[in-house]
C-alpha cells in the first residue's frame, strides 16, 4: 500500500488574489476604504467651513455697505431743517433747489464724503499696522503717528500762522518721518511689534509734550483754530478739504489691497512668511508707507479723530470671524464709525461736539480692556 505525502499548502506570497489564503489584502482594502472615507469627511468640512465664512463675511460686508449709504444719506437730510431724499438726490445730481443746494451740497455733503473718506483711511492704516505687527496696540494713534502730525500741525498753526493747505502739507510729512523715525529706532534683525509699540509710545509722548508747549504760546484766535484741529472735527468741512482725502484713498488704498496676500503672511511669522515666498522687508516697508500715507492725509483734513485707527480691526475681526483679510471690514467699520460718532455729536446730545470727542468716549475703555486683558493672559507690553 502506497503514501503519498500531500503537497505543502502555498504561501502567502504564492496565493493567487481574491482565494481568502493570503495575508490581510480584504482588511488593506477596507482600512483604505475607511481612510478614504475619513479623507472625504475632512474634505467635506473644510469645505463647508469655508463657505459658511465666505457667506458670513459676504454678509457683514453687505450690511456694513448698506449701513454707511443708510447713515450718510441721514446725515444729509437731517439739520436744523430736514430735508426729504427727494430733495437731497436732486441736490446731488447737480439740480438746483432752494436752500438744499447750499445746506446739502455747500455745509452737508463735503462733511459727509470726508467722514466716509477719512474713516476709510483710519480703518486701512489702523488695521495694517496691526495685522503687520500681530498686536492690537500697534495703531498711528498708539506708536506716535498721529501724534507727530498733530504736533507738526501745531506748530505750523501757532508759529507760522499758515492756512489749512499748507497744515495738511506738513501734517503729512510730519507722519511720515514720525513713522519711519519709530520704525528705524525699532528695528533691530527685524521688527518686534511689542518694541515698536514700547518706542512708538515713548515717541508719541515727546511730541504730545512738543504739542502742549506749543499751545501754551498761542495766542487765542490761534489757539482755537489749533484745538479744533487736534480734537479732530469734521466742522466746516469744503470739498478743498475732502477731495484730497479722496484722491490719496483712489491712489493708495488699492496698493494697500494688492499686498492683503502678503500682509496675512506676516501674521504668521517673518520666518514662515519668508517660507512662503515673501520678501518680508520690502513688504513690511510698503505697507507701513501707504498706511501712514492714509493716515497722514486723513489726519491733515479732519484731525486726529481719535481710535478709529484702532478700534476699527478689532470691531471687523469680531463681526466678521477668522479667515480673509482684515483691509475691508476694518475700512467700512472706519468709515461707519465716523459717520456715526459725527451724527451723535451734532444732534444727539444736546450740545453740539466734534467728531473726535465721540470716538474718544468710545475708544478709550477699549484701550484700558485691552491692556488689562493683555495683562491677564500674561503678556508684556
Amino acid at each position: 500500500m502506497s503514501s503519498r505525502t500531500p503537497a505543502p499548502a502555498p504561501r502567502g506570497d504564492d496565493a493567487e488574489p481574491g482565494t481568502g489564503t493570503g495575508t490581510g489584502t480584504g482588511a488593506d482594502s477596507d482600512s483604505d476604504t475607511a481612510t478614504g472615507a475619513a479623507t472625504d469627511a475632512v474634505v467635506a468640512a473644510v469645505t463647508r467651513g469655508r463657505v459658511r465664512r465666505t457667506a458670513r463675511r459676504t454678509a457683514v460686508l453687505a450690511v456694513l455697505a448698506v449701513l454707511i449709504v443708510a447713515v450718510f444719506a441721514t446725515s444729509l437730510m437731517v439739520g436744523r431743517t430736514f430735508y426729504p431724499p427727494a430733495d437731497v438726490v436732486a441736490v446731488i445730481l447737480g439740480e438746483r433747489v432752494p436752500g438744499a443746494s447750499f445746506t446739502v451740497g455747500t455745509l452737508r455733503l463735503p462733511r459727509a464724503v470726508l467722514a466716509v473718506a477719512a474713516g476709510l483711511c483710519f480703518g486701512l492704516g489702523g488695521v495694517t499696522f496691526q495685522t503687520m505687527l500681530r498686536n492690537p496696540l500697534a495703531s498711528p494713534d498708539i506708536i506716535g503717528i498721529s501724534s507727530g502730525a498733530s504736533a507738526a500741525a501745531a506748530f505750523a498753526i501757532v508759529v507760522f500762522s499758515l492756512g489749512r493747505i499748507q497744515v495738511s502739507v506738513v501734517a503729512i510729512a510730519a507722519g511720515l518721518a514720525v513713522a519711519l523715525a519709530v520704525y528705524g529706532l525699532a528695528f533691530r534683525d527685524g521688527v518686534v511689534g511689542t518694541r515698536l509699540v514700547l518706542i512708538g509710545i515713548g515717541v508719541a509722548a515727546m511730541l504730545d509734550s512738543v504739542t502742549a508747549y506749543v499751545l501754551s504760546r498761542a495766542a487765542e484766535w490761534d489757539l482755537q483754530e489749533a484745538l479744533r484741529w487736534l480734537t479732530g472735527s469734521l466742522n466746516g468741512t469744503t470739498w478743498e478739504e475732502a477731495v484730497p482725502v479722496l484722491v490719496a484713498l483712489a491712489v493708495l488704498a488699492p496698493v494697500l489691497l494688492s499686498q492683503a496676500r502678503n500682509l496675512s503672511a506676516l501674521r504668521l511669522g517673518d520666518d514662515t512668511a519668508s517660507a512662503l515666498g515673501v520678501r518680508v522687508e520690502a513688504t513690511r516697508i510698503v505697507v507701513i508707507v501707504v498706511a501712514v500715507g492714509l493716515i497722514a492725509f486723513a489726519t491733515a483734513a479732519a484731525g486726529p479723530i481719535a481710535f478709529v485707527a484702532f478700534l476699527s480691526g478689532p470691531i471687523a475681526a469680531r463681526v466678521v470671524g477668522p479667515g480673509g483679510s482684515p483691509l475691508v471690514p476694518a475700512a467700512l467699520v472706519g468709515a461707519l464709525l465716523v459717520l456715526v460718532a459725527d451724527l451723535v455729536g451734532q444732534y444727539a446730545l444736546g450740545i453740539r461736539y466734534p467728531v473726535g470727542v465721540v470716538t474718544g468716549v468710545l475708544g478709550a475703555p477699549y484701550l484700558i480692556y485691552l491692556i488689562i486683558r493683555t495683562n491677564r493672559v500674561g503678556g508684556s507690553l
